[in-house]
C-alpha cells in the first residue's frame, strides 16, 4: 500500500457568537488535550447533524 498525503478539506471562516458560559465549558473540557475549540466546534456540529438526520429519517 503507498502513503498517500493526506488533503485537508475545503473550509469556509463564519463569525459566530457563543455564549461567554459555553465558551468556558468547552475550554474546560479541551483543556489538556489535542484538540482545538475549532475542531471540538466542528465535531459537536457534526454529531448534531447527525442526530437530527436520524431522527427525521426515523420519522419517515
Amino acid at each position: 500500500m503507498a502513503f498517500k498525503i493526506p488533503s485537508i478539506p475545503p473550509t469556509t471562516n463564519k463569525t459566530i457568537r457563543f455564549p461567554n458560559d459555553l465558551i468556558a465549558s468547552v475550554e474546560e473540557l479541551i483543556k489538556n488535550k489535542d484538540c482545538t475549540f475549532s475542531a471540538f466546534v466542528v465535531a459537536a456540529v457534526r454529531a448534531a447533524v447527525e442526530e437530527v438526520q436520524q431522527d427525521e429519517q426515523a420519522q419517515d
